[in-house]
């Protein structure tokens, strides 16, 4: 798997890897095109504040736990919020709702997630301001959007500006496709908050706030029935396969071995569009996955399957900066 085998060239060396010199002309040449694109870009505002949850880097960092976090904290104070994503791994590039029941090859597996977990109205769409706008007519009680990613798509013109990162930093430092960067690390001297998901890179600038993230493991429950739960102790001793499609696998298996669990990991790339072929390592064990993962397996395994929710700890001194930064922004 090349996408596999390029986030490993990326993350796991602290300098351009031999692999990766071949590539170093393209990343001079993506940073420019990133730059014009910005240049060009012209930003529309919505009706009501904007908060874009993003990151620098290529992969997942936890900016699906952020998002739910602070869509909760801003309905304890009142607001009602909506939900915007690109809905990556989706065919579908229209703006459109996200149901519970949806499905992932229409509208991405996150917002599928995101729609199950949050209560607020959730919409996908290529053009985040298209998918805002749409919201909002279908929702017009909501008075602030939350964007599930965007740091980059300068056509949404936003207020709060929060970029997160994950045990693997910058990686090896270098703009695609030479290295997980999408924008310089200078870029996070314009963002209102880093969010570190877990421990920080000591590379990164601290030039803003910064705030650490925790990530806080629940009860599985299972996936053919919700309903049905258990704790990690009454899973130790047995058979288990963890399998994990997210941006840092590493991450849900470190996880499962800090709740004192033994097992066989199966790790995929991230947005992996599972079949059961894929899960047929599992049929005669226990086989635990994330949330995000059971969005895309319901249907597919033939064993018991357990899924583990996690959720965001922050300190509350993150909700306060950005309602601080929300209450100079009139809503329309």
């Amino acid at each position: 798997m090349v996408g596999r085998w390029l986030q490993r060239q990326w993350f796991e060396q602290r300098r351009l890897s031999p692999a990766l010199w071949l590539l170093a002309p393209l990343a001079g040449l993506y940073a420019a095109v990133a730059a014009r694109n910005r240049r060009q870009a012209r930003p529309e505002r919505l009706p009501v504040p904007v908060i874009v949850v993003g990151n620098i880097t290529v992969g997942g960092a936890g900016k699906t736990p952020l998002t739910l976090w602070l869509t909760g904290q801003l309905k304890l104070r009142g607001w009602r919020p909506g939900i915007v994503s690109r809905g990556y791994g989706g065919k579908e590039s229209f703006p459109r709702p996200v149901r519970g029941d949806s499905v992932a090859v229409d509208v991405g597996d996150e917002p599928i997630l995101l729609a199950r977990r949050s209560g607020a109205p959730v919409w996908v769409g290529r053009d985040r301001v298209a998918a805002g706008r749409a919201l909002l007519a279908e929702h017009p009680e909501v008075n602030v959007i939350l964007c599930d990613d965007g740091l980059q798509h300068y056509r949404l013109a936003r207020d709060v500006e929060l970029a997160v990162f994950d045990g693997r930093g910058i990686g090896n430092g270098w703009r695609l496709p030479a290295g997980p960067m999408r924008e310089p690390l200078s870029r996070l001297s314009e963002v209102d908050a880093v969010i570190c998901n877990g421990a920080a890179d000591q590379r990164l600038p601290f030039v803003p706030p910064r705030f650490t993230m925790q990530l806080r493991a629940g009860d599985f429950y299972r996936l053919d029935d919700p309903q049905q739960r258990c704790s990690a102790a009454s899973l130790a001793g047995r058979s288990l396969h963890a399998l994990a499609g997210i941006g840092d696998p590493g991450r849900f298996f470190r996880t499962l071995e800090a709740l004192g669990l033994q097992f066989e990991p199966h790790p995929f790339p991230d947005h992996h569009p599972y079949s059961a072929a894929d899960l047929v390592f599992a049929k005669d064990a226990v086989l635990l996955m994330t949330e995000k993962d059971a969005v895309k397996c319901a249907g597919l395994t033939v064993g018991e399957t357990w899924v583990l929710p996690v959720e965001a700890e922050l300190s509350p001194a993150l909700i306060d900066l950005i309602l601080e930064k929300l209450r100079g922004r009139q809503v329309a």
